[in-house]
């Protein structure tokens, strides 16, 4: 996930539930590999995350190869291929309006491995046997 902004207000049940509607419709896709395009095909992706404005006109879909690599390369590819896959959802999902989507790298992995990291830190371990001993 990436950080949210500080004013935003959590997402109600239906920014949800049409999220998690389009982040299954896409994993279906890219599952059954109906994308054809020579990066994407190297690459297993999932979708961690989809996360839909408020007036849910804009799907932003979090997507990550599985092993991370090339990540970048596919998120391109995969905005070049946004008119295909919107209209792929829009058979599977059934919504009035069919949202824009956007793609962008997931970033949830490496942010948990920073924090992993640092918590394992010789610094970060002196600190809190000193806070246990106090």
């Amino acid at each position: 996930m990436a950080p949210r902004d500080k004013g935003a207000r959590a997402p109600s049940q239906r920014q949800l539930k049409v999220g998690e509607l389009i982040r299954h419709a896409l994993a279906e896709i890219f599952s059954r590999g109906e994308v054809v395009d020579d990066v994407i095909v190297r690459h297993s992706l999932t979708v961690p995350e989809v996360r839909m404005s408020p007036d849910l006109k804009v799907a932003t879909c979090y997507v990550m190869p599985l092993g991370g690599g090339e990540a970048g390369d596919v998120v391109k590819r995969l905005e070049q291929h946004k008119r295909f896959l919107r209209g792929e959802v829009a058979k599977r999902v059934n919504l009035r309006h069919m949202p824009e989507i956007r793609f962008r790298e997931d970033t949830t992995f490496e942010a948990s491995s920073r924090i992993d990291e640092l918590l394992a830190s010789p610094q970060v371990a002196r600190d809190i046997a000193r806070d246990l001993d106090d």
